[in-house]
């Protein structure tokens, strides 16, 4: 017999490809196998936790401040950061990437929760302005902007950003039946809502000239009780807030007999909570730390003490974060838990500020916070509103810092 005959054939050109082909299906299937097996345990862990106290992810290190309500944190002493899914007691390890906050689950509080035993008209008040905040964070994310304005839908119409945040407020508060009377910083007069117990004043998009470049925005609004907004204080508040619109939306509300300011995020996950307001930190304390907003620079051409407190912040290294959006700046001290903004005055450059819209409202949270604020001699809370445009200077943050802005700048140049 031919010995040729038994030798194993030249491979052909077709069987080489058939056989590269064969060994790429066999590679795939491998893979496939362990996108199953991956996706088990990723469906396990994507899956709603449900247990009978809050759930979180997060990083196996202490808690710092400005922690969750309610929320436990957990240690462990390892070569590499790891994470865990905590419930109910159980721990699984899960290779994630680092979070520094708790991420917020279906257990986490609502802001329906959060004011259950609060007043049912002032409930129904803050409601208001949630609702309207939420759709207001929706039409600034979907605004066509140009270099003068930024522009979205409200109804039939085409509206300036600002002037449709106004409008989905006053809607929001005439519906909710419990506000008897609304004013704006857009169109500075008392406007009655038709309904009964407190009356709000707010700004309705504080920073809408920085839309356009993509800079968080905010809201601020007030409430007292009664039927009007003048001849009144900041202590006499009920509530205020401010909201931010920025990578996320919050807003931190501080309510009388409620301790503490509470910041509640806005779900906007398409999750079962998609559109709710879920707490995601409480502020207690504001503490002393090198971090500065100064506004109205241009006051310190003629006012001296102003430009001795700029100077003492760049003499000591102090870190600038100023965006030029009031409620960003302010907000930034809450959740830092150290600072100070400023927006000083002086006889060439007037205060801008409002006491009804701005000032005060913002001063009830920081105070709540744990912080103070002063017009230069004392808490903005103390400063009668005469008319809904008077306006002051103002400065919110630490004790320390704010009692050196009143040594320094308080009223002596003015």
């Amino acid at each position: 017999m031919d010995s040729s005959l038994l030798a194993a054939p030249k491979p052909s050109k077709n069987s080489r490809c058939a056989m590269a082909s064969i060994g790429v299906n066999v590679a795939l299937a491998a893979v496939g196998v362990f996108a199953v097996a991956s996706s088990g345990v990723n469906a396990q862990l994507s899956a709603p936790v449900r247990a009978a106290r809050p759930s979180v992810v997060s990083r196996v290190a202490p808690m710092t401040r400005g922690s969750p309500m309610g929320m436990r944190a957990f240690q462990q002493q390892q070569q590499q950061p790891s994470y865990r899914v905590a419930n109910n007691g159980a721990y699984r390890r899960v290779g994630a990437q680092a979070l520094d906050t708790p991420v917020q689950t279906e257990q986490s509080t609502t802001i329906e929760e959060f004011l259950s035993n609060t007043e049912p008209k002032l409930t129904k008040s803050i409601m208001g302005m949630f609702s309207a905040c939420k759709e207001i964070a929706y039409k600034i994310r979907t605004a066509s902007c140009d270099k003068q304005a930024c522009f979205n839908a409200f109804g039939d119409e085409q509206l300036a950003i600002d002037v449709l945040a106004d409008n989905v407020i006053f809607e929001n508060l005439r519906a909710s039946g419990a506000v008897a009377t609304a004013s704006s910083e857009e169109e500075p007069t008392e406007v009655p809502m038709g309904g009964e117990g407190y009356s709000v004043a707010f700004d309705p998009l504080d920073g809408s000239s920085i839309i356009d470049t993509n800079f968080a925005v905010g809201t601020i609004f007030g409430i007292w009780p009664g039927s009007k907004l003048t001849g009144i204080t900041g202590n006499q508040l009920k509530a205020a807030g401010l909201s931010v619109y920025g990578p996320r939306t919050t807003i931190t509300l501080a309510v009388d007999g409620i301790a503490g300011a509470h910041e509640f995020m806005l779900i906007d996950d398409y999750s079962a909570r998609h559109g709710q307001w879920v707490l995601s930190q409480t502020f207690e304390t504001i503490g002393e730390g090198k971090l500065f907003a100064p506004g109205n620079l241009r006051a310190t051409k003629d006012n001296p003490g102003y430009e001795q407190l700029f100077n003492y912040w760049y003499d000591n290294q102090y870190q600038l974060r100023y965006t030029g959006g009031m409620v960003p700046d302010v907000n930034q001290i809450m959740v830092k838990g150290k600072g100070i903004f400023v927006n000083a005055e002086s006889k060439a450059a007037k205060a801008k500020l409002r006491l009804l819209y701005e000032v005060a409202p913002i001063g009830y949270v920081i105070e709540k916070a744990g912080g103070k604020s002063s017009d230069g001699t004392q808490s903005v809370l103390n400063l009668e509103v005469v008319g809904t445009e008077d306006r002051t200077q103002v400065a919110y943050g630490s004790a320390q810092e704010v009692a050196r802005f009143e040594e320094l700048v308080g009223k002596k140049y003015l």
